[in-house]
């Protein structure tokens, strides 16, 4: 097994990282964090999403968001879309490309929202040729690849369909979610080995949640299958709202640390990322769930100020 020498990261921060906060995170806050994290070497960065601010709050300012960035050059800003009136509003914002997301859980599609797989696809089947005509690259989402909250295990034959469905569509890659964060090394190894049947590895990503703690280990393994595309969240933003207390995506640190350290290519600055997310944690008023974030801060404060603390 040969590890990939170059990895592109997938910055999920400034969306799935803070669309469950419960305190409202103004718009010129998120900008700001969307910059720091371009500046920081990071060329894919999920701004924000497009869906009813009924459901998630916290994606209200999408507009605003959009407006708002400073878009750097290189650097693709995709965003969260449910449907049409959805990626027809995105449309307008100004993006460039969109996201659209199942599920490989029949459980978990019907509580999350409220159809069934098969009807989910068939609801994106028209938002998909949409951006198609204007253009749009679009990206897919598939939940619970690991496992799944209600139901408990997932098939990885599910995984499958799902992602060779969303590809048939027109998503140029696929994202792998372990929503609850469920998966360990073999099993993860094991669903990526079904899927690749159906979809070729290259147009696979991974987006893991470290619940139990095994997503770097998760991304390891699959990075010696050959998986070159990692979703992360700068500071671990993000809670996982099936797990109780759990910690949610995996730290942007903590991954481009491990990646570092295997020689692996990122584009990344480390230190640059580690500012990004102490700036919104400082918002956010705690402390990054990052390991690697937690070590670096603990690296830069003086004896002095240690000994006070």
């Amino acid at each position: 097994m040969t590890l990939p020498q170059t990895v592109r990261i997938v910055e999920v921060g400034p969306r799935d990282g803070l669309q469950n906060e419960s305190g409202t995170v103004p718009a010129a806050v998120k900008i700001e964090l969307i910059h720091r994290l371009a500046d920081a070497g990071l060329r894919a960065i999920e701004a924000t999403a497009f869906v009813s601010p009924k459901w998630v709050p916290q994606m209200a300012d999408n507009a605003a968001v959009m407006a708002g960035i400073r878009k750097k050059p290189g650097v693709a800003y995709p965003v969260l879309v449910p449907n049409l009136k959805g990626f027809e509003a995105a449309l307008a914002a100004g993006a460039e490309e969109i996201a659209v997301f199942a599920a490989a859980s029949e459980a978990f599609s019907h509580k999350n929202i409220n159809c069934s797989i098969a009807e989910s696809l068939a609801r994106f089947e028209p938002v998909v040729q949409a951006a198609k005509q204007h253009k749009l690259r679009v990206r897919g989402y598939i939940s619970c690849v690991a496992g799944c909250p209600y139901q408990g295990a997932v098939e990885p034959a599910a995984v499958a369909e799902v992602a060779a469905e969303l590809e048939r569509m027109g998503c140029y890659e696929i994202s792998l979610g372990d929503t609850i964060g469920v998966g360990t090394p073999g099993k993860i190894q094991a669903m990526l080995a079904t899927v690749a049947i159906a979809v070729p590895m290259e147009k696979l990503a991974l987006h893991f949640h470290d619940t139990y703690g095994q997503a770097l280990a998760n991304l390891y393994a699959a990075l010696e299958l050959g998986v070159a595309t990692i979703d992360s969240s700068v500071a671990g933003l993000g809670g996982c709202p099936y797990a109780k207390g759990a910690s949610g995506n995996v730290a942007t640190e903590d991954v481009v640390y491990m990646l570092d350290g295997l020689g692996i290519r990122t584009g990344v600055d480390l230190d640059l990322v580690f500012e990004a997310g102490r700036y919104i944690c400082a918002q956010l008023g705690r402390e990054p769930s990052s390991k690697v974030a937690r070590a670096l801060a603990a690296k830069k404060t003086s004896p002095a100020q240690a000994a006070s603390a």
